[in-house]
């Protein structure tokens, strides 16, 4: 069991595949990229593989997430993917991505038993797609959501981000076109996760923003009273049902007294947070011969160490030095 001081206990894995991506998004990244990791850091797919069923087999995890960068660049992807599935107990096997090249993954990653997928789509406008992204590939994205769905990979969940004067007008269109389309939206503020630390308290579009822009055509209840338990999401029933939405709200209502997550970098490193400026490093146990017993014992030692919460409510709030892509989202 992965178990902290505060007592939450982690079920839920994300696993980053890769530092790489195929888009240049501005709240990430750079347009010129940034300097990748090396083949060697990176884990092997056998390590991926190992470290999951540890998780799973000994610390209590019941969820694993693949996330990047983007994952769909990791060439064993479908590999780890049935491999992860053949595990006992079997873990719920998603995936989070851009979706380019979905649409020619979508039914081998569920074949290989993958269960779901999140996209990121934040507009529905392919000027403003290649202006947040610096590539001209949204038809791409609408095309992999579709191949998703095909596919049988659902819910299709679509993670966005609105923007100050880019997409912050975009919220009503956006569900409006979900529930057309039988896609499960989800509205995320903007984190300081950029690689150029451009990010802003005081610009950023909040929950109560993106609710209050929702409701001037949507009649919005909550889907639950009381508290959300460890989903990162609060869900809003849409007109009286059966569509709903979801607004994660990280900087303004953060989840953490609940968390159930611990994070796993491409190199191997253990993330108690997303926001988290420490690291422990199972890679070299891996590489030393470490036993799984040892590995196990190194990863709950330092999820009894994740702190009470993310820090963002700190105003001298301290940004990771590194970027979504090589943590993980």
């Amino acid at each position: 069991m992965l178990i902290d001081t505060f007592g939450r206990v982690a079920t839920d894995l994300r696993v980053s595949l890769t530092d790489r991506c195929n888009l240049r998004c501005t709240y990430c990244m750079p347009e010129e990229g940034l300097s990748w990791l090396a083949k060697p850091d990176l884990l092997t797919d056998d390590e991926i593989v190992r470290l999951v069923r540890i998780a799973v087999t000994d610390l209590g995890v019941t969820e694993v997430r693949f996330t990047g960068g983007e994952p769909l660049l990791r060439p064993g992807l479908t590999g780890i993917v049935a491999r992860c599935a053949a595990l006992e107990p079997r873990p719920q096997l998603s995936l989070t991505t851009n979706g380019i090249g979905l649409a020619r993954t979508a039914a081998a990653l569920r074949d290989a038993g993958l269960d779901r997928v999140n996209v990121s789509l934040d507009t529905l406008r392919p000027e403003a797609f290649k202006t947040l992204t610096r590539r001209d590939r949204h038809q791409d994205v609408l095309d992999g959501m579709a191949a998703a769905r095909a596919a049988g990979l659902t819910p299709v969940k679509v993670n966005s981000v609105l923007m100050p004067g880019l997409n912050q007008d975009e919220a009503p269109d956006l569900l409006a076109w979900a529930i057309e389309q039988d896609y499960e939206l989800r509205f995320i503020e903007q984190m300081p996760l950029d690689a150029q630390h451009g990010w802003k308290r005081d610009g950023m579009i909040t929950a109560d923003d993106i609710l209050a822009s929702l409701r001037t055509r949507f009649a919005l209840t909550p889907e639950t009273v009381g508290e959300r338990g460890s989903a990162p999401a609060e869900r809003w029933v849409v007109d009286g049902g059966p569509h709903t939405v979801g607004v994660i709200g990280s900087v303004t209502r953060p989840f953490c007294r609940a968390c159930d997550r611990t994070r796993l970098t491409a190199d191997g490193q253990v993330r108690t947070c997303l926001f988290a400026t420490e690291e422990t490093d199972l890679r070299a146990a891996l590489r030393q011969a470490a036993s799984d017993a040892e590995i196990a014992e190194i990863w709950r030692k330092a999820m009894w160490g994740k702190k009470a919460g993310s820090g963002l409510d700190d105003p001298d709030f301290l940004q990771p030095e590194r970027p979504m892509s090589a943590i993980g989202g």
